[in-house]
């Protein structure tokens, strides 16, 4: 399996996951042609893309996904209440199939399970995928780490989480209040503080890899990210990293 990274923060995200047959992205939040150029820039081939993953209608989720749908004729998984609201955005799609969060899909022999999260979009979902015994879990923009989260990540060879915000950063920054309250909020962005309790939770010994994700420019560092997340951490195999807005990752074999 391989992960890359193409972009993560409040200005775009996306991440490309592949087995070496089938290829996705889950999320293209930037412009058509910037995910082009940052795909390029790691030797991976757009038009070898099977399938695009939205997440939710954020813009910063789905900028880019019209455009590539259209022009390298990909299907777009995506669920109905989600393309319902991001149907202007997201223009005329040929090729559609909707997800459920709870109910399994399959883009060839990529095993997807969508899931709840919270967060303030139509049916947000976090996902879980699966492949020849490796499980890798996304979790990003969530307010708060339920039962039914801490249960889909568990067993994760590879844990992308959210850590956006450092709680003093925010609550002394330049953000306006009511900002200030929405990404503290329960349908808003996960802490340091909240991603190291998620990750203590759903920890053991054969995970290893751990990407800290869509932090915040303004309410972040990748340092602070990484000191609060990982300061319990007594697995001496993982390895860390911190995704980027404004280059690709690299890419990281499983």
């Amino acid at each position: 399996m391989q992960i890359c990274m193409l972009a993560s923060g409040s200005q775009g995200n996306s991440i490309y996951v592949s087995d070496g047959d089938t290829a996705l992205l889950i999320d293209a939040g930037l412009s058509g042609v910037e995910i082009e150029r940052r795909m390029r820039a790691r030797h991976l081939d757009i038009q070898h893309l099977d399938a695009i993953i939205v997440s939710h209608e954020h813009t910063d989720h789905i900028r880019g996904v019209g455009i590539l749908a259209r022009r390298y004729q990909i299907p777009v998984y995506i669920s109905a209440r989600t393309h319902e609201t991001a149907a202007a955005q997201l223009g005329k799609l040929k090729q559609v199939v909707n997800f459920s969060c709870g109910t399994g899909f399959a883009v060839n022999a990529l095993s997807l399970r969508p899931f709840s999260i919270s967060h303030d979009a139509a049916d947000p979902a976090g996902f879980t995928i699966c492949n020849n015994g490796h499980k890798i879990g996304i979790a990003t923009d969530l307010g708060i780490a339920t039962a039914m989260v801490r249960h889909h990540l568990k067993d994760c060879c590879c844990l992308i989480l959210e850590a956006n915000h450092d709680v003093p950063m925010l609550e002394q920054g330049p953000y306006p209040w009511s900002i200030k309250q929405r990404v503290k909020g329960r349908t808003g962005h996960l802490s340091n503080e909240s991603s190291r309790e998620l990750l203590m939770d759903v920890m053991h010994d054969r995970m290893t890899h751990l990407i800290l994700a869509h932090l915040s420019e303004t309410n972040n560092t990748p340092e602070k990210a990484l000191r609060v997340v990982t300061e319990h951490l007594t697995n001496t195999r993982l390895q860390l990293s911190v995704a980027c807005q404004s280059c690709p990752g690299p890419i990281i074999e499983l």
